[in-house]
């Protein structure tokens, strides 16, 4: 089995390329069971922002793997792959474990240390997780991604300096106007982006904020934690003349500010400038925009590097967090390479369990008058005895499981613990071949804890 990851990001491609590969949120379940009846794929995962769109699998053949994975974007998007397939980019095994933690991390995003990022991995694998899509490695893999991501902004202080997108988008609007005393914003979009946006606007000295959102009662409450003012995403338009920054943030597939609206709005307020910060994905407001006089509108892709002195600090730290990557890339490879022996020292395990409770039932069929205290106490040695015998064999077959010749050591494991009855009863047995032997063999997370259990009890 290999692990890829296929993508596109905002170092690929141009935010006019990222928008049109953009999964809406009540979609991917459904992109979700279709990833996974793709051929070859077992376990599947997508993680999708406003930066990226990447797919992660885990493959049975990784030389046709990228071809499967491109005809199911091909088939999605509906678009044909000679148009987009410059931007991709396509990591295997060990490189694709070592993007996934990177991008947990915050290293791999615009704006370094960032730590949105993480809450998108978690929220994409408990997704994929809740629908049946991965498995034993991606249980595994996903977890421990996150558990770096979260060392990595608590054992460095790579997320204390104030930047985000949504910081880089209020500074870039002081530069323009000098400082925010005395204006109004309006916020289009009340989700987690424009309300750090709002956060950060406030710490600025914004005089008064509006607060557009579809969602009215959304806007209200939003509003109200800003002492602002709420308004319906169609009064967005209506109200444009007063505003002298807008930031759009909402997951709209139709622009939700024209050329024609802003015109408008401009010959309202013909001296003053405006300023609008587009920092979404679909693209909120039309890019023509940009031609009228007196306005200034930037989109995401025009944040990277403005606020390059606090991200100094953010690469220092990056190096640090990159040692902590290697540490627990090592982990996982180790854990993956024992992963096919842990059937075998399971069923050595077993063996031996049943053979100590054998022994235990005809000692105390032959010496009949021993105390509850003497048969504890022989019980405890004995086990100790077996436990030591076992010892150094799951030692060495744990050591050679990663060896070129990991097969035949596992062979000459079963041979020679005569183990081959649990391997033709299944105790032992190899994984499902096939997507859809796997289908109803992945774990939830109660069973990958137990599995986990198992694995630590077999270690010595």
């Amino acid at each position: 089995m290999h692990i890829i990851v296929v993508g596109l990001n905002f170092r690929t491609a141009p935010v006019e390329v990222r928008e049109r590969f953009a999964f809406a949120e009540r979609e991917l379940p459904k992109a979700i069971e279709m990833l996974k009846q793709t051929p070859s794929i077992m376990e599947c995962v997508i993680v999708a922002t406003c930066n990226r769109t990447e797919l992660y699998a885990v493959v049975d053949r990784h030389v046709l793997c990228g071809h499967y994975i491109r005809h199911f974007m091909e088939q999605w998007f509906g678009m044909p792959r000679e148009t987009f397939t410059k931007y991709l980019y396509m990591y295997e095994d060990e490189a694709a474990i070592r993007h996934l933690f990177r991008v947990a991390c915050g290293l791999d995003s615009m704006i370094i240390g960032e730590t949105q990022i993480l809450g998108q991995v978690r929220d994409a694998f408990l997704l994929a997780q809740r629908e049946r899509a991965t498995g034993t490695l991606f249980n595994m893999l996903f977890k421990q991604a996150v558990t770096v991501g979260k060392r990595a902004h608590t054992e460095t202080s790579i997320g204390e300096s104030a930047v985000s997108v949504s910081y880089a988008a209020v500074e870039l609007g002081k530069r323009i106007f000098g400082g925010f005393g005395g204006k109004t914003a309006l916020i289009v979009g009340a989700g987690k982006m424009g309300e750090l946006t709002a956060k950060h606007l406030n710490a600025s000295g914004i005089k008064r904020v509006l607060v557009a959102n579809r969602t009215y009662e959304r806007a209200a409450e939003f509003a109200a934690r800003l002492g602002g003012e709420p308004l319906r995403l169609d009064e967005a338009a209506e109200r444009l003349a007063e505003a002298d920054v807008v930031i759009s943030s909402t997951g709209s597939r139709e622009y939700v500010l024209t050329k024609a609206q802003v015109e408008r709005a401009m010959r309202l307020r013909p001296s003053r400038p405006l300023f609008l910060i587009d920092i979404a994905v679909p693209r909120d407001i039309e890019p023509a925009i940009a031609d009228i006089p007196n306005v200034f509108l930037y989109d995401i892709d025009d944040l990277e590097g403005i606020v390059e002195s606090n991200l100094e600090q953010r690469r220092r730290e990056a190096a640090r967090i990159e040692t902590m990557i290697g540490e627990e890339l090592e982990a996982f490879l180790n854990w993956y390479k024992t992963l096919g022996v842990v059937p075998l020292i399971r069923a050595l395990q077993e063996k031996a369990a049943r053979i100590h409770e054998e022994t235990l039932q005809s000692l105390t069929n032959k010496l009949p008058d021993l105390t509850e205290h003497e048969l504890k106490v022989i019980r405890k040695l004995t086990k100790s005895i077996v436990n030591q015998m076992m010892h150094d064999p799951i030692l060495r077959i744990k050591e050679l499981a990663g060896d070129k010749k990991a097969g035949e050591a596992k062979e000459l494991f079963i041979k020679l613990f005569a183990l081959e009855d649990a391997v033709r009863s299944g105790e032992a047995g190899a994984e499902p071949k096939s997507a859809e032997a796997r289908a109803d063999k992945r774990p939830d997370a109660t069973a990958v804890r137990k599995a986990a259990g198992r694995f630590a009890a077999a270690t010595p």
